[in-house]
């Protein structure tokens, strides 16, 4: 093992300070390529030439009262499939993950997770060569409490 690699839950408690996101439940996917944040009332925007989306996130599943309207230039739009099968097309952006002491500015799809059991799913590119998931344990990085 090496040693540069910090090793964390399978659920951790993280930051996009990017986004001013300042606690979001985690869950690190080694089964998924790309990262995923639930949002929703995507707007689509032109500033400086550029395209960049207006969106918002509820951090807390089954908690609406919490609502950050984040901001973000638009990286690529892409096919992303689904660990059901599905495909849909994708907008990418590119913003600053903390878990704990640990720092990465990641790739993240953003999509509807309104069903799914965490807002956030990080994925192998976030986590290849930096992070080991021990996937018997949660909150390694990050204290537990919401």
């Amino acid at each position: 093992m090496t040693p540069s690699k910090l090793i964390a839950g399978w659920r951790e408690w993280g930051q996009l300070p990017d986004l001013n996101v300042e606690k979001i439940k985690v869950k690190l996917d080694t089964g998924a390529k790309t990262s995923s944040l639930h949002a929703f009332d995507l707007s689509l925007f032109t500033h400086m030439g550029k395209d960049w989306l207006q969106f918002d996130v509820h951090p807390f599943q089954d908690d609406e009262s919490i609502t950050h309207t984040c901001t973000s230039p638009i990286v690529d739009y892409r096919w992303i499939t689904s660990s059901s099968g599905h495909s849909q097309k994708r907008f990418i952006i590119e913003t600053t993950l903390k878990l704990g002491d640990f720092s990465s500015l990641i790739e993240i799809s953003l999509a509807n997770r309104d069903e799914m059991g965490f807002r956030m799913l990080v994925g192998r590119n976030a986590l290849k060569g930096r992070i080991l998931v021990d996937p018997s344990h949660s909150f390694l990085l990050s204290p537990s409490s919401h």
